[in-house]
C-alpha cells in the first residue's frame, strides 16, 4: 500500500492522524449500518418464505375450485358473474423505516367483501372461489410490497459493503503506512538534530 503524497510534517502528521480517527470511527459506523441492514434482510427474507408458502397453498386451493366452479357454473354464468363483480382497491404510496432508513412502497388497501350477484341459481363453490382469490390477490400485492424493499435493501446492503471494504482495505491501510512514514522521517530528522547539536557542542568545548 503506498503512502500519501504528502510532505513528512509534523502538520500533516496531525491531519493524517484525524484523517485516520475519522476513517475509524467512519468504519465501525458503516460495520454497525451494515449487519444492522443485513439482520433486517434476513427478516424480511423469512417473510418473503412465509408468503411463498400461503401463496403457493392458495394457487393449490384457488385454481381447483375455479375448474370446480367452472364445471358447475359453465363459462356463461361466470362470465355474468365477473361483470357483476367490481372491487375497488386503494392503492397509495407509503413509508417504511427499516434499520433507520426510510423505504417507499406501495400499501394496497384490500375491498370489504361484498356480493354482487343471487345467491338463487349459484353454487356455493363461487364465493368460495372467489375468496380464495381474493385471498390470493392479497398474499400477492403484499409479496409485492415486501420484494420492493428488500430488493432495495439489498442494494443498500451492498453500498455500505463498497464503502466498507474501501475503508478496510484501502483508506485505513494507507492512512496507517503514511502516519509511520511521516513519524520515522520526523524520528530520523529529531536524530540528526541532536546528533548535531552534540557534533557542535563537543566542537565549542574544544575551542
Amino acid at each position: 500500500m503506498a503512502v500519501q503524497n504528502i510532505a513528512p510534517t509534523k502538520s500533516n502528521l496531525l491531519a493524517v492522524k484525524e484523517q485516520l480517527a475519522v476513517s475509524v470511527n467512519g468504519y465501525e459506523l458503516l460495520e454497525e449500518k451494515r449487519e444492522i441492514l443485513v439482520r433486517e434482510l434476513m427478516r424480511l427474507l423469512e417473510r418473503v418464505k412465509l408468503l411463498e408458502r400461503g401463496i403457493d397453498k392458495l394457487i393449490a386451493e384457488a385454481y381447483p375450485a375455479f375448474k370446480k366452479m367452472l364445471m358447475q357454473e359453465g363459462s356463461d354464468q361466470i362470465e355474468r358473474i365477473s361483470h357483476a363483480v367490481s372491487y375497488d382497491f386503494g392503492i397509495q404510496e407509503k413509508k417504511v423505516v427499516i434499520g433507520g432508513m426510510a423505504f417507499s412502497t406501495m400499501d394496497i388497501e384490500q375491498p370489504k367483501k361484498e356480493l354482487f350477484y343471487s345467491m338463487i341459481g349459484t353454487h356455493a363453490n363461487t364465493d368460495i372461489t372467489i375468496n380464495k382469490f381474493l385471498e390470493l390477490l392479497s398474499l400477492l400485492t403484499q409479496m409485492a410490497s415486501i420484494r420492493t424493499i428488500v430488493w432495495r435493501l439489498a442494494g443498500e446492503v451492498k453500498k455500505t459493503q463498497r464503502r466498507v471494504n474501501a475503508l478496510d482495505k484501502m483508506i485505513i491501510p494507507q492512512a496507517h503506512e503514511t502516519k509511520a512514514y511521516i513519524e520515522s522521517v520526523l524520528e530520523e530528522r529529531e536524530r540528526d538534530n541532536v546528533f548535531v547539536l552534540k557534533a557542535l557542542k563537543k566542537k565549542h568545548k574544544k575551542e
